[in-house]
């Protein structure tokens, strides 16, 4: 994956994170659901900042539209789903969703071309792991934040 590639993909990934979680808001049914939600809308929007200044200073071009691809596949579907049914697959789709992004930005973290990415998907991975975590704990059924 180049440079220009993670940079599509982490835009895309923060984006789309972070449209689900203000959807979460309105359609899950469960609180805990809701509160990671906004957890992840914070650290997402924080994340894809900080991607924008430093792929700017990389000269390269960052996304700031959800792609017709992701708006079809993990926007669109969600739009459809209200309360447990929501609940029970965003919670899925964070899991899908983090366990891929994580592998992406270790990737990045190890071979990117650019000093300044790879710094930031180094210093990303913790919080993406901590999604990671806090989907699992949801999926478990206990509420967010008891087992970490």
């Amino acid at each position: 994956m180049s440079d220009q590639q993670f940079v599509d993909f982490a835009a895309q990934t923060d984006m789309v994170e972070a449209n689900l979680g203000q959807l979460a808001e309105s359609a899950a049914s469960a609180q805990p659901v809701k509160d990671y939600a906004q957890m992840l809308v914070t650290d997402h929007t924080t994340d894809y900042n900080q991607l924008y200044k430093i792929a700017q200073q990389a000269n390269l071009t960052v996304p700031n539209a959800i792609d017709a691809e992701h708006n079809k596949t993990m926007i669109a579907p969600f739009q459809k789903l209200k309360g447990a049914a929501f609940d029970h697959r965003y919670i899925q789709e964070m899991i899908i969703g983090h366990t891929k992004a994580i592998a992406v930005y270790k990737n990045e973290a190890a071979d990117a071309q650019n000093p300044a990415l790879k710094s930031y998907a180094e210093q990303t991975l913790p919080a993406l792991q901590k999604h990671l975590d806090g989907a699992k704990t949801l999926e478990k059924g206990k509420p967010a934040g008891t087992t970490m």
